[in-house]
């Protein structure tokens, strides 16, 4: 059984984490972090996301919950990601980590990590998205040189990277698959004269507005036709599931970096 850990849980991700892991039979909330000025320390973790109490205290002392947690989950900030990941390597717990628009100190930092730990790392934990990687990557097989790409996604109003983690990752799985540098022919926006559009070019769209959980359209263009693949997220309940079936399958190893694909078993799938 995962005796599962959440960092931040007040934020709204760890609220739903902490209704995912409670209706999970194969874990058991057994820690919440919050800030020590948070007015949820000392809180049941259960009276916080608003399902009745759940016999777990959020507390700000790490340290002293160390003993009760095998694997942690984080969905957080980059600025706090550093200081957790340190935590966890220290006592030797495996990490679930849903944190985006991360610098690449912080990526490699978490590649050190996995020397160590075991870690699942992931832009997206829902099972749809991640089936839509592997769509993407057939699809830009085969007829990706014949299209205009473009990415168009968009998240609450509270989001605060952009694009999204997950639009991002998108963009790489279908760079990787056609043999692109995405750092070279991704264009992020445009404005005025921006001259004709390039055959290379994988472009990104980004709306930020009202309460939009996540959704995420690739969009492939020819003459004459177009093709769209979507995938619509309605409830935040969707990652926080995906994110406790991680720290389900991290439960007995010891270390390495994974992602959803290794926790789905999806780089095996023939399509």
């Amino acid at each position: 059984m995962a005796n599962v850990g959440i960092f931040g849980a007040n934020g709204r991700m760890g609220r739903n984490l902490i209704e995912a892991v409670t209706a999970d039979q194969q874990a058991s909330l057994n820690a919440c972090s919050v800030r020590a000025s948070s007015p949820f320390n000392g809180m049941d973790a259960g009276l916080i996301a608003g399902i009745g109490e759940q016999g777990v205290v959020a507390s700000s002392d790490l340290d002293s919950l160390a003993k009760a947690c095998n694997v942690w989950i984080d969905f957080t900030l980059p600025e706090a990601l550093s200081e957790n990941i340190d935590y966890c390597v220290k006592h030797k717990l495996n990490m679930v980590i849903g944190v985006t628009g991360l610098p690449e100190s912080l990526i490699e930092k978490m590649k050190q990590a996995s020397k160590h730990i075991a870690i699942v790392f992931a832009a997206n934990f829902s099972t749809g998205v991640n089936l839509m990687y592997k769509l993407l990557e057939v699809t830009s097989k085969t007829i990706g040189d014949d299209c205009d790409i473009e990415i168009i996604e968009g998240h609450h109003r509270y989001k605060k990277d952009a694009p999204s983690g997950t639009a991002m990752a998108l963009g790489q799985v279908i760079a990787d698959t056609l043999d692109r540098d995405l750092d070279k022919v991704a264009v992020y926006g445009r404005e005025g004269d921006t001259g004709e559009r390039s055959r290379e070019t994988i472009g990104f769209a980004t709306v930020r507005a009202g309460d939009i959980v996540g959704d995420h359209t690739v969009l492939f263009a020819d003459i004459g036709e177009r093709l769209e693949i979507t995938h619509k997220a309605s409830s935040r309940l969707t990652f926080a599931k995906g994110a406790v079936r991680a720290a389900n399958w991290l439960d007995g190893k010891q270390k390495g970096l994974f992602d959803m694909q290794d926790v789905l078993n999806l780089k095996q799938l023939k399509l």
